[in-house]
Parts: C-alpha cells; sequence; structure tokens
C-alpha cells in the first residue's frame, strides 16, 4: 500500500481523477464522478446536499491496467461524509471518508493510485 512521502502531509497520497461512483444516502442513490481519490476517501461533486456525518454506502468502477489492458475492478465500501461545500450554482462538493472498508478494497484502490501517481 502507498503511503505517504516526506513532504506530503496526508498519509496517503490522493489521485485528482475522475472514476464513475455511486452513492447511496437514506434511501437516495447518486452517480457522479470523483474530483479525487485516495485509499481513505473521496472527494466528488452532487447535484444534491449531503449533510456531514451521513452515513453512505460507496461504489467506484476502477479502471486498472493489467497486462497493458485496462481491467474494470469496483470496490465498494461504506463511509461517511466529513465536509460539504456549495458549488453554485449547480451543486455541492463532498468529502467521504471511507470507515468501513476491506483491506481487499483498500488494496485495488491502492494499486489505481500508484499507477495514476506513477505517470
Amino acid at each position: 500500500m502507498i503511503k505517504r512521502q516526506k513532504s506530503e502531509r496526508r498519509e496517503y497520497p490522493r489521485a485528482s481523477t475522475e472514476v464513475p461512483v455511486n452513492i447511496a444516502a437514506n434511501g437516495y442513490a447518486f452517480s457522479t464522478n470523483t474530483q479525487n481519490l485516495s485509499c481513505v476517501g473521496a472527494y466528488c461533486h452532487l447535484t444534491k446536499y449531503i449533510p456531514p456525518f451521513t452515513k453512505v454506502a460507496v461504489k467506484i468502477a476502477l479502471p486498472i491496467a493489467n497486462n497493458s489492458r485496462l481491467a474494470n475492478n469496483s470496490i465498494e465500501c461504506k463511509g461517511v461524509i466529513v465536509r460539504t461545500e456549495d458549488d453554485e450554482p449547480d451543486g455541492f462538493n463532498s468529502a467521504i471518508f471511507f470507515n468501513q472498508i476491506k483491506n481487499s478494497q483498500r488494496k485495488k484502490l491502492s494499486q489505481y493510485i500508484s499507477q495514476f501517481l506513477s505517470k
């Protein structure tokens, strides 16, 4: 798994990348793309307001290179909205912390972020 470099403040580096993400909260489902992604969270744009501390189910489709071809690997986890900011006039930017994620799912995220950051 990737850990931070000495100059990086965050424990896990973030990749500025757009990948499809589905978020379910309180009986509602949202589809959007990430703006950035790490092994412990995601930042994305939503058209509806989800208040901080809301528990969410997250499904992310990761394009991971495998022997010179792309394989779609999805990860599923639970998270919590830790920050929501107005993005006038068309929605909100929300930060999600992955508070329930299996090690196998975190490894897929790490693999994706590693290939992205190595370019």
